[in-house]
């Protein structure tokens, strides 16, 4: 055992060394120093561009950081667009309306018919069936990614929004930008 480490009986409170107060000053100071500075203008597009997706500035600005690039497509589930039937409601087709100068995508599950709901729904980009729950990581993968693909929309520049785990699982399958619960997007509507 070292004698550096707290023995027996230690409350792992504060340390008492010497320079704990400038270390830590130090510490904040170069953590402060790693984070760009954006300029104004800049961060006038950002705020404007996420609300032209439908975004909070956080997500949106989290994104950005995450993956380097723009949100520029969605991959949204059946269930995330509350799809009962091959039309989208009022409140999601508006939305999704509102969406600008990006992908819209939607992964649709049984007994939808992906070609049905493209047909009847001129705010999506294209649809595709979902993955099942029974296929295998390597299968749901594939299906994701091949639906970017046919899209041409890269990977990393698209945000899943679903309501599920199976989902979630979407956007790690897929290596997208990123999961977003339908409720969080979607907001009051739900």
């Amino acid at each position: 055992m070292s004698g550096d480490l707290p023995g027996l009986g230690h409350n792992n409170g504060p340390s008492m060394d010497r320079g704990v107060t400038y270390r830590r000053y130090l510490w904040n100071k170069a953590r402060k120093d790693l984070v760009p500075t954006l300029p104004l203008f800049v961060l006038k597009m950002r705020v404007q561009r996420a609300r032209e997706l439908g975004l909070d500035y956080k997500t949106y600005a989290g994104v950005r950081a995450s993956t380097g690039r723009d949100v520029i497509g969605f991959l949204f589930s059946s269930n995330a667009l509350r799809m009962k039937t091959v039309r989208l409601d009022e409140g999601h087709a508006r939305a999704l309306d509102q969406i600008k100068d990006a992908g819209k995508v939607a992964m649709v599950h049984h007994p939808l018919v992906a070609d049905e709901v493209a047909a009847a729904n001129v705010q999506l980009d294209a649809a595709y069936g979902a993955p099942k729950f029974t296929h295998s990581w390597t299968a749901m993968r594939d299906q994701v990614r091949g639906a970017l693909l046919d899209q041409k929309l890269p990977r990393d520049g698209v945000l899943v929004i679903g309501d599920t785990t199976l989902e979630r699982e979407w956007a790690d399958a897929g290596r997208t930008a990123g999961y977003l619960p339908a409720d969080r997007y979607f907001g009051e509507m739900r």
